[in-house]
């Protein structure tokens, strides 16, 4: 008896420490999460993986194991108005996913996290401020020859709510007119190409969301969004990133809003000041493509590029 005890009382134990260790695996400080990190907690239960990508089929044809898809262009907009998704849709996603609250969440995605910091950044509108990032996206991953997985997972249910209102991280079209009027301080960050600032050129080569004028909003620095990343993908370090936006004269002193064309790559950047500087920063999802073609606003245009113009 006092031998059956002791076993039990040894397995008891066990579990207990088997217990701590799973939630120590899940527990991680920070915004961002490393690949030999998520490599080895993708087994735990209170860790959820979200892909978030924009090239089509990419989540079809391999994924990180036990990853979910989050398709951009559906889960996280509304697909009827330009608009973010609702919270109610965006509630009822996350239980199908079978999100808990003490859930570790991760996203990752292609192009260097554009659209999965995008993801993050919605996210934290609706309350979830403590969502990871997958420090050099799917480059990093792949470029380490990590696992890929093509089947389609399935979790069970859960009835998480979102609680509280949403987080004022989004700036409209009136709070950039604001800032430029003078009536408003900020800091407004454009963070495309410099070819793209200076008007040289209306958008990178191949998109389909245009502006009819070029240039950048007047008062903008252009901190393009590649200077704070590193050649495998991953965020330099935040004092190299500190150190860059303070050359600009961004030093966190004042609110900042970031913009780009449509509000994906200024995500990535707004994750950067936002949630590793922990400076007060909005996102102008509307961007380029929203002041450039909107009527009666003042823009800079150092090129002079017209549009229509050969």
């Amino acid at each position: 008896m006092i031998n059956t005890a002791r076993r039990l009382a040894a397995f008891a134990g066990a579990a207990i420490v088997a217990t701590l260790m799973s939630t120590a695996a899940s527990a991680v400080d920070g915004p961002l999460v490393t690949a030999d990190w998520l490599s080895e907690n993708l087994s735990d239960p209170n860790v959820r993986v979200f892909e978030v990508s924009v090239d089509p089929g990419l989540y079809e044809r391999g994924h990180i194991p036990g990853a979910l898809n989050l398709n951009w262009h559906t889960d996280l907009v509304d697909t009827v108005r330009r608009d973010l998704v609702s919270r109610e849709n965006f509630e009822a996603l996350l239980q199908k996913a079978g999100i808990d609250s003490d859930d570790t969440i991760v996203l990752y995605g292609d192009n260097n996290n554009w659209f999965a910091a995008w993801g993050a950044w919605v996210f934290d509108i609706y309350g979830l401020s403590d969502v990871k990032l997958l420090d050099g996206g799917r480059k990093l991953w792949e470029a380490r020859g990590l696992p890929l997985d093509t089947a389609q997972p399935e979790y069970a249910a859960t009835d998480f709510a979102l609680s509280g209102e949403p987080r004022p991280l989004r700036a409209r079209l009136s709070d950039v007119l604001s800032v430029v009027d003078g009536v408003t301080k900020a800091s407004l960050v454009d963070i495309r190409s410099a070819k793209e600032y200076n008007g040289e050129i209306f958008a990178p080569e191949g998109v389909q969301e245009l502006s009819i004028r070029a240039g950048h909003i007047p008062g903008a620095v252009n901190v393009p969004w590649g200077t704070i990343v590193n050649e495998d993908g991953t965020f330099k370090s935040a004092d190299e990133i500190r150190a860059i936006y303070a050359e600009k004269g961004i030093d966190g002193s004042q609110p900042i809003i970031t913009y780009c064309r449509i509000g994906e790559r200024s995500s990535h950047t707004w994750f950067a000041l936002s949630r590793i500087l922990g400076y007060e920063v909005k996102n102008y999802d509307g961007s380029w493509t929203e002041y450039g073609n909107s009527v009666g606003v003042p823009i800079d245009n150092p090129s002079g590029t017209v549009w229509g113009k050969t």
